[in-house]
């Protein structure tokens, strides 16, 4: 069974920092685009990072460029390192794959989703 599992959310002060960890289950992660994606309350599912399989070219939406960082390890495990975290950043954050990776970041590329964990940035 196809399973995606993120982990790592929770409330930090403005200024601070977050892991989100995607682990991934009957499958392997290394053959698939990884995207992490948000969505705050009304709105839509936006991109934020997202990973191609085979050279590891990464796309970042400009709002978090520079604050962001995507990276896959040798367990199955793919993480959005978040710095400098905004209160606009608050969302739900959703891991997913797809067999795909187009040099952008949307939601309708990717096949597999995950449940989502909720970064709350608040002072």
């Amino acid at each position: 069974q196809v399973q995606l599992v993120e982990s790592g959310g929770g409330l930090v002060q403005p200024g601070g920092s977050l892991r989100l960890s995607c682990a991934a289950s009957g499958f392997t992660l290394d053959y698939y685009a990884i995207g992490w994606f948000r969505q705050a309350p009304g709105k839509e599912r936006e991109g934020v990072s997202c990973i191609s399989r085979g050279d590891g070219s990464t796309y970042y939406a400009s709002s978090v460029k520079g604050r962001f960082a995507i990276s896959r390890d040798n367990a199955n495990t793919v993480y959005l390192q978040m710095n400098s975290l905004r209160p606009e950043d608050t969302a739900v954050y959703y891991c997913a794959a797809g067999k795909y990776y187009s040099g952008s970041c949307y939601p309708y590329e990717y096949d597999y989703w995950g449940q989502g964990t909720q970064v709350t940035v608040s002072s």
